[in-house]
């Protein structure tokens, strides 16, 4: 009851109040969204955060013509794929105890089990389906685990590890060890539930997608010696009616979520041109590409768009292709001709576009988060009006104010660019009054951000607090260029591209409060959050979540140990490359830090490990820092329990209020 009392206190009266941290239980949002092939249904996700632990997905399917959208009866269920002949739906699901791969009717009716369908927790990157049907509707294709030759080895008493991949993927939050398992591709017979296994091995394979002829299964898989080191992805088929293997792509650079055209004489994907890859993202942003299904005449047709792209989906007819590319702190859905040509923004409003699906009668159906709420699901018909078909937050949203999110730019400390960064602005705010503002700094560092409903921000802004996100040098969604900026400079250049906004907003705004600033950011933001505060006394608390602190020593602890290699050009005993990992090391400058500092980080994060807020936090505590270590059980890399994301909201509003100036 303090907590909102305070609240209402900041906000004028009779001003609708704004969010705060506990909403986050109830707010709902859009994932997946798949058409019928017909286009007269939508099956989607929605996902709930009420309950203990990480949130949950439930499939609704959506009759277009009534609006009328009926749940299916599982306890919990995702990764809906409508049969060729829209009249049955498989899933993943939880029905009485019983998960794995279902099938239901078109209505969501007569749910029956057909297969388990265990995953991996190996780091594996760019993942695409793991379900397809075939043409006839009458099979379908899956992915399925199983142990690999290290697996008894490396789960016995004691553990005995081989692999350079030792470590799970890096949201795993688990176990602190890679479960060696194998994907491999599965048939199941609708008719009599018989299964027969495609593929096996030592290699994985993901992101499958059956031939129209029906002969041929499509998959990735990095098939290099050891390709525990070099992530080479290439794409390969499958023949059903002999289990051969075929290569169709033969590159140094990678190749990743594999399409057929509806004619299955080309093949859409997204790929990279640069031979140096890694298993999380890669500096060269990911374009679609076409080639032949024999693998002739590849074409990086996506180049006419200089920014990261995603998720190629055919035309129904097959001349054009549709993928999702960031843009400006956005997320467009683009629409290319298959042939090479001039792009298409089909949707380019502010926000974020998520799962996208498109029907035969060109119709399309996807995800969009706003400026206003969370991912909710609309509809575009060919020459229609957009339309809008979930309003999953209307009891929660009510009655709360939405702080507004502006833009600007600013020239960077060395001349070579224009910055762009995102306001979003306190609410209460009146023409005397004064405002703190917190720095929110993303990971990556290729990522951004942008104006699309970001919940803690707009919990800060209910307090009267202004945030602030720059898209420093390195983000995505401003040109290769840019994102390349950051090679071989971490805690350099961008950091002061971070700092040069902070002025830039002070000096535009002079409601912001110079004395009450504080800073905060996750992973790659964590580390730059830490790495400023040894550099500057300009905030008056910081809250680095999973930061790299030591540079040296994270690259020999997270679960993929190419990184400083990915992001320098060699590895560190390579050259003096040691030297500049500990000269860019927050650690290293720990004696300068004036700033409190709380720390949060995920006990079982296998990309940035503990140890790296542990080193931090005692050589803070060493120079008489005031500083707080808040460790989260079950967490990896993030926070994903929704009770552990309201917590750490909570507390980093009560570490600024501890600490800026009354």
């Amino acid at each position: 009851m303090m907590r909102l009392l305070l609240l209402c206190a900041a906000l004028p009266l009779g001003a609708d109040t704004g969010l705060v941290s506990s909403d986050l239980y109830k707010l709902r949002n859009v994932g997946d969204v798949r058409l019928s092939p017909g286009g007269d249904k939508i099956a989607y996700t929605i996902s709930h955060a009420e309950r203990p632990g990480k949130p949950y997905s439930k499939i609704e399917i959506l009759d277009v013509a009534t609006r009328r959208s009926v749940p299916l009866g599982a306890e919990t269920s995702s990764n809906p794929v409508w049969s060729p002949d829209g009249t049955k739906l498989a899933c993943q699901a939880t029905y009485e105890g019983k998960a794995g791969l279902f099938v239901v009717n078109a209505d969501g009716s007569q749910p029956r089990f057909l297969h388990k369908m265990d995953g991996t927790n190996s780091p594996l990157p760019l993942t695409g389906a793991n379900v397809t049907w075939s043409p006839d509707s009458k099979r379908i294709a899956f992915l399925d685990a199983r142990p690999g030759p290290e697996t008894e080895d490396a789960s016995g008493d004691p553990v005995v590890i081989t692999r350079y991949l030792y470590k799970p993927d890096h949201d795993e939050g688990n176990t602190r060890f890679n479960d060696n398992k194998r994907l491999h591709v599965f048939v199941v017979e609708l008719a009599t539930g018989a299964v027969q296994q495609l593929t096996d091995g030592v290699f994985y394979e993901h992101s499958i997608d059956w031939s129209p002829s029906g002969q041929e299964i499509l998959f990735v898989s990095n098939r290099e010696p050891d390709s525990d080191i070099f992530h080479n992805y290439d794409l390969w088929a499958v023949r059903l009616a002999d289990r051969s293997v075929r290569r169709i792509t033969a590159t140094e650079h990678a190749e990743y979520m594999p399409r057929w055209s509806p004619d299955g004489k080309r093949i859409a994907y997204i790929g990279t041109r640069r031979g140096l890859t890694d298993l999380e993202t890669t500096m060269e942003d990911t374009h679609v590409w076409t080639v032949n299904a024999d693998g002739s005449n590849r074409r990086e047709i996506g180049r006419v768009v200089d920014n990261r792209q995603l998720s190629p989906a055919w035309s129904p007819e097959g001349t054009h292709i549709y993928f999702t590319a960031v843009e400006r702190g956005n997320t467009r859905l683009i629409r290319l001709p298959a042939s090479g040509g001039v792009p298409d923004a089909v949707v380019k409003d502010r926000g974020t576009v998520g799962s996208f699906s498109v029907a035969r009668n060109g119709r399309f159906a996807f995800a969009f988060t706003g400026t206003r709420d969370t991912a909710q699901l609309f509809l575009k018909d060919t020459n229609a009006a957009l339309q809008q078909l979930t309003d999953l937050n209307t009891a929660v949203l009510q009655g709360k104010a939405i702080a507004e999110v502006e833009p600007f730019t600013f020239q960077s400390n060395d001349f070579k660019y224009d910055v762009e960064a995102y306001l979003t602005k306190p609410l209460g705010r009146t023409a005397v009054s004064r405002h703190p503002a917190i720095v929110s700094i993303h990971g990556g560092p290729h990522s951004q951000q942008g104006p699309a409903f970001n919940f803690k921000a707009q919990v800060y802004a209910a307090r009267g607090w202004a945030v602030l996100m720059v898209n420093y040098r390195g983000s995505t969604g401003y040109g290769q260029k840019f994102a390349d900026a950051v090679f071989g400079d971490q805690n350099g250049n961008e950091g002061q591209d971070v700092l040069y906004g902070v002025s830039a907003a002070v000096r535009r705004n002079p409601w912001i409060d110079r004395n009450r600033l504080g800073v905060e950011g996750g992973s790659y933001g964590g580390q730059l959050s830490a790495w400023l505060v040894t550099q500057t006394h300009i905030f008056k608390a910081a809250i680095p979540l999973a930061p790299i602190i030591n540079l040296v020593s994270y690259n020999y602890m997270t679960y993929y140990n190419m990184y400083e290699q990915m992001t320098f050009g060699v590895l560190p005993h390579q050259g003096d490359l040691m030297d500049t990992l500990w000269r860019r090391s927050s650690l290293r400058y720990v004696a300068q830090v004036k700033t409190p500092v709380m720390l949060l980080h995920g006990e079982n994060d296998n990309d940035v490990c503990i140890a790296e807020s542990e080193q931090f936090y005692i050589g803070l505590k060493d120079v008489g820092v005031d500083a707080v270590m808040v460790r989260y059980p079950r967490e990896g890399h993030g926070l994903r329990e929704t009770r552990h994301i309201v917590d750490s909201i909570d507390r980093s509003v009560h570490w600024y209020e501890k600490y800026f100036p009354k």
